[in-house]
């Protein structure tokens, strides 16, 4: 497995971070503890979660796997780079009673003790905000994380989903208190969606943020969904196919990569492995198999003229503001 500075941190992590989101709600408990325990195995230390994974009423269940994962002893947890995120309501879903979501002091300390619990630690590695609130100053947020960092609770935050504004933002704020700041950005980024190559790399490289890619395979799209319709499968990735646009890329993705003989999910994580700025693009696998898989990919070579047909199918957003400037 390859290792990586996470950002500006002295923190070592995996070209690969294993993604827990489908642990409870379509991986029971026995087989994420499998996959978790192969995940290490093979050298993925870098974990990562929230506390609404599990969804609707089963909020928190995700956090409690890994809790009981962790509570099998074996060094797990001194093996793993945990990172969580907050900002979801966690109660019912619904109208409720306020101060339980977003990023106010009093959800923060409710919310980082509460994961906690369910996770059986006693801190978080990278504490991250899931999403951007509009609605609280930075400087109350990043007053409530620095109790936290005091307290030994966390030892960095990162952010997820933010624009490139929104990391300056909130690094010079954190700059005028003299914290360190953000430290990663976890944003949507994918061969379809590249969006964040116009602004959100560029300011997470210029704060030297690391960037963990979510949904690498575009919600099934690069996974070879064209041999899924034909097998007749369904679901969102299937249903994206009626847009012709959609429909022609990833044909002529699949036609590529079939000369190649390569297997489509494998080169959809690759090829965010050789971007710049990408630490290690987040997969979430439901079962072993799945798991080994994204391993491959970490091994996959691919070449220029590969990566120049890549960028012919899916372009690039285009040059970012900067490009312009003289």
């Amino acid at each position: 497995m390859e290792y990586t500075q996470l950002g500006r941190t002295g923190l070592k992590v995996s070209r690969i971070v294993l993604g827990t989101m489908n642990f409870g709600p379509r991986t029971d408990e026995a087989e994420s503890h499998a996959i978790m325990d192969a995940a290490l195995d093979a050298g993925i230390n870098f974990f990562d979660t929230a506390n609404v994974y599990g969804w609707g009423e089963n909020k928190g269940r995700t956090e409690e796997i890994i809790g009981t994962w962790f509570a099998k002893g074996g060094e797990r947890r001194d093996k793993v780079v945990l990172a969580t995120k907050l900002f979801g309501h966690m109660g019912p879903d619904g109208p409720g009673w306020p101060n339980r979501d977003r990023l106010s002091a009093l959800n923060i300390r409710r919310a980082v003790d509460a994961s906690l619990k369910r996770l059986q630690t006693d801190h978080i590695d990278l504490y991250q905000f899931h999403h951007v609130d509009r609605r609280t100053p930075w400087d109350e947020i990043w007053q409530a994380m620095d109790v936290l960092i005091q307290q030994g609770k966390i030892l960095y935050v990162g952010s997820s989903n933010h624009a490139g504004w929104h990391i300056a933002q909130a690094n010079e704020a954190a700059r005028r208190r003299n914290a360190l700041g953000l430290v990663s950005e976890q944003c949507h980024y994918n061969l379809v969606e590249r969006r964040a190559e116009m602004e959100v790399i560029p300011a997470a490289e210029a704060y030297g943020l690391g960037v963990i890619p979510w949904s690498p395979l575009g919600g099934g799209l690069l996974g070879g969904v064209l041999r899924k319709e034909r097998a007749g499968g369904s679901g969102r990735s299937v249903d994206a196919l009626a847009n012709t646009t959609v429909r022609d890329r990833i044909q002529s993705y699949e036609d590529l990569l079939d000369k190649h003989g390569f297997p489509p999910g494998e080169v959809a994580l690759a090829w965010l492995l050789t971007r710049p700025g990408v630490t290690g693009p987040i997969v979430g696998p439901r079962t072993s198999e799945q798991l080994a898989s994204a391993l491959r990919a970490v091994e996959l070579h691919l070449s220029d003229d590969l990566l120049a047909s890549l960028d012919e199918i899916f372009p690039g957003p285009g040059r970012s503001p900067e490009a312009f400037a003289w």
